[in-house]
């Protein structure tokens, strides 16, 4: 079933690029709030979100197409894979929980309530951002050496 240009099997490439752009938008997004930048925080980390939306929407359109993609490379790679999934599946449940409890708070001006919840859905968020390239990349680009 093409998406336009795209294929089903193209999605995993564009989850990781999301994921990438994420994690860009959030550091991005950190240090503006950092400067004392709040409008252009604000257009950063919601265009973030939006990212993150898209990506959403790709993920559940590949596994509802494809289901779940087995990890047959042996070894220590496998371990590390395995490791990292577990972290990146546990908390990427809690992260949308978590981004939209922050971006209501802040939305309706409550900084002091946003700034404490965003202590913890900031490094959460980026970790899951990052570590969906990481899976990606191990995942689909990693070859087992023969």
């Amino acid at each position: 079933m093409p998406l336009g240009f795209l294929g089903i099997h193209d999605l995993p490439v564009v989850n990781a690029t999301l994921n990438g752009i994420a994690t860009v938008l959030l550091l991005i997004g950190y240090t503006l709030i950092r400067r004392g930048r709040v409008s252009a925080h604000r257009k950063v980390m919601l265009t973030a979100f939006g990212v993150s939306c898209l990506f959403l929407i790709s993920y559940l359109t590949y596994h509802y197409n494809v289901g779940s993609v087995r990890f047959d490379k042996p070894g220590r790679v496998r371990t590390a894979y395995l490791c990292i999934l577990a972290t990146h599946t546990v908390l990427a449940a809690i992260v949308p929980v978590l981004v939209i409890i922050t971006l209501t708070r802040a939305l309706k001006g409550q900084f002091a309530k946003h700034r404490a919840i965003a202590r913890w859905t900031f490094p959460i968020w980026l970790y899951v951002s990052v570590t969906g390239v990481v899976v990606y990349v191990l995942l689909y680009q990693v070859r087992p050496r023969l």
